[in-house]
């Protein structure tokens, strides 16, 4: 099995997708075999591999950053919402089924095998898996149906960059709420742990990354230092907006 790092965001469009495009792009220049993975995706405009299968554009893209050929298992499954019928389920590439949220979930054990033997497969081929998640991992409402953040997290034994959009405010908010809410959440459903005493999904955020920032960068430090001491967790890098430096 490969080793494995995971981007995860405060909320939808943070900015994981195009991270974790740059990541492989910087591992794969350092000479790394690296591929890029997210569990489940949502979005109607999909990417059409080798295999003849369905993919997220995002995961194509990050694929050619790492400059390898997109493939099934790099999005196991494709969520193509279809309005109050529910969404169309593509399962490894395939259509599955049209289904409703409740009809989904209620199969969600059989689609969490499914993830995982395509992320088994995908971990065999290459050094490193850099994992995208989906969303918060602190829906609090969701975190018995997750198949995508902190179970993925818990399975492949990853550490976990959560990524925060300043552009949207509530940056700070929004870090030391995520890591507040996951303290108590142990994610079971079949997600190893890393060994020792049972960690909860908190403790596997490592860091953070500030995203679309811009501005005076001395203005934002000491909102760094303080997150840093309030949640024991570094801030690693901060990013600036396109066209902004």
């Amino acid at each position: 099995m490969s080793r494995a790092i995971m981007i995860q965001g405060t909320g939808s469009g943070a900015g994981k997708s195009a991270i974790v495009a740059g990541l492989c792009r910087i591992f794969r220049d350092m000479g790394i075999r690296v591929a890029p993975f997210k569990a489940q995706n949502m979005a109607l405009n999909s990417f059409i591999t080798i295999e003849g299968g369905e993919i997220g554009r995002a995961q194509a893209f990050q694929a050619e950053a790492a400059g390898i050929e997109p493939c099934n298992d790099m999005n196991p499954v494709l969520l193509k919402a279809t309005g109050e019928a529910g969404s169309q389920v593509i399962l490894n590439g395939r259509v599955y089924a049209t289904m409703k949220a409740g009809e989904y979930y209620a199969v969600k054990d059989m689609v969490w095998k499914e993830i995982t033997a395509a992320y088994d497969r995908l971990s065999g081929q290459y050094d490193l898996i850099v994992i995208e998640g989906a969303g918060s991992p602190a829906e609090i409402n969701l975190l018995n149906e997750d198949v995508v953040n902190m179970r993925v997290a818990r399975y492949a034994d990853a550490p976990v960059i959560l990524v925060g959009d300043i552009e949207k405010g509530g940056v700070f908010a929004s870090f030391y709420g995520t890591v507040g809410l996951l303290k108590d959440s142990f994610s079971g459903l079949n997600g190893r742990r890393a060994g020792g005493d049972e960690m909860s999904d908190a403790d596997y955020i490592k860091g953070f990354i500030v995203n679309k920032f811009r501005g005076d960068i001395n203005i934002l430090r000491p909102g760094l230092r303080m997150i840093e001491d309030r949640t024991g967790r570094p801030v690693i890098g901060t990013l600036y907006h396109q066209g902004t430096r």
